[in-house]
């Protein structure tokens, strides 16, 4: 088969990027031939921070947000609210509940849902270490924020059950946002209703 590209390197390079999600190879050679433009440092810097990234970041022991520190800015601010815990499917949730600017508690990062389908059951998720930060006391509140989905509904169900012999109030983002949209891709205004208008759950 004729080689698609006239050097290995660019074909090398554009493989690489169309790996990523949402790039196919068309995006990816773009890409590739924007950092073939610009000076060496450009490049280099830009390589040196995705290999300082995958090396050195950290995810927050309390939370599991990604976190430069062992504990991450939020749990570790005097400012934020220590009796409420936020829970929420993954880190771009974090992101997008506090570009709102109405939730001033923790979070609590599951890494994603319960989901038999795709195989991913209540032991691969952060459940158990929310568990234990509840039962450690201090925590009055719990909301749960994760997206209207099947998925999102059957893991707010298994942790509710986990934590109502508790005795802590559980409550669930109000439904502004349409069944099946996910945090990420909600408005400001919507997600921020969401919360302030959340409904206990009994």
């Amino acid at each position: 088969m004729e080689q698609q590209y006239p050097s290995q390197l660019l074909e090398r390079a554009v493989g690489e990027f169309s790996r990523l999600p949402g790039i196919g190879r068309k995006t990816a050679l773009r890409l590739v031939l924007h950092l073939l433009r610009q000076e060496p440092e450009a490049s280099e810097s830009f390589a040196s921070a995705i290999v300082r990234l995958r090396n050195e970041v950290r995810y927050c022991k309390v939370c599991h947000n990604i976190s430069d520190a062992e504990v991450c800015p939020i749990c570790s601010s005097p400012k934020r609210d220590a009796t409420t815990i936020c829970v929420v499917e993954n880190i771009q949730d974090v992101m997008a509940v506090e570009r709102t600017g109405q939730y001033f508690g923790l979070y609590h990062v599951l890494g994603g849902v319960i989901s038999p389908m795709d195989g991913i059951g209540p032991s691969d998720l952060e459940i158990d270490s929310l568990v234990e930060r509840v039962r450690q006391g201090g925590v009055d509140e719990v909301i749960f924020a994760l997206a209207s989905t099947m998925e999102g509904d059957t893991t707010n169900f298994y942790i509710t059950r986990k934590l109502q012999p508790l005795g802590v109030k559980l409550s669930v983002i109000a439904r502004g946002i349409s069944v099946g949209d996910e945090l990420e891709y909600t408005d400001e205004v919507t997600l921020g209703r969401s919360i302030l208008n959340r409904t206990e759950v009994r």
